[in-house]
């Protein structure tokens, strides 16, 4: 029997490269040492929670500093108990961020050659190669 396991191509040294960060201010803000991400950048498999650590902080432009828990409980109980106030919340929020200032710096990330690649992995559909093991 085979199993069939999907991974996701980032370019970790474009992304970088497009923010204008060396590889110590890149790299530290995900818990990664600058050797590790030069690794990393050089072609050496990423782990996933490294890659969506990658995304969430270089891509998305989340904080992860300011992430607590309990931010993870209210949204679950949320989620469950009103489901319609969580959508109307969730809309409201996503049309602020959008006014955010570092969306212009966003979007120069995903401009580029691999512009549509690196869209697509933030929305969870990352170009991806599949490879039996």
């Amino acid at each position: 029997m085979s199993t069939v396991k999907v991974v996701e191509r980032v370019d970790p040294r474009e992304i970088r490269r497009r923010l204008g960060l060396n590889q110590q201010q890149f790299w530290s803000k995900i818990g990664v040492t600058q050797s590790g991400g030069s690794r990393y950048e050089s072609g050496r498999n990423m782990p996933k929670p490294v890659r969506e650590l990658l995304r969430l902080v270089h891509v998305e432009q989340i904080d992860i500093q300011r992430l607590k828990r309990e931010d993870f409980e209210v949204v679950e109980y949320l989620k469950a108990e009103d489901p319609e106030l969580f959508k109307t919340l969730r809309k409201a929020a996503r049309s602020k961020n959008k006014k955010r200032p570092h969306e212009a710096r966003l979007r120069s990330v995903q401009r580029g050659p691999r512009a549509a690649a690196r869209r697509n992995m933030s929305h969870g559909c990352g170009s991806s190669a599949a490879t039996v093991e």
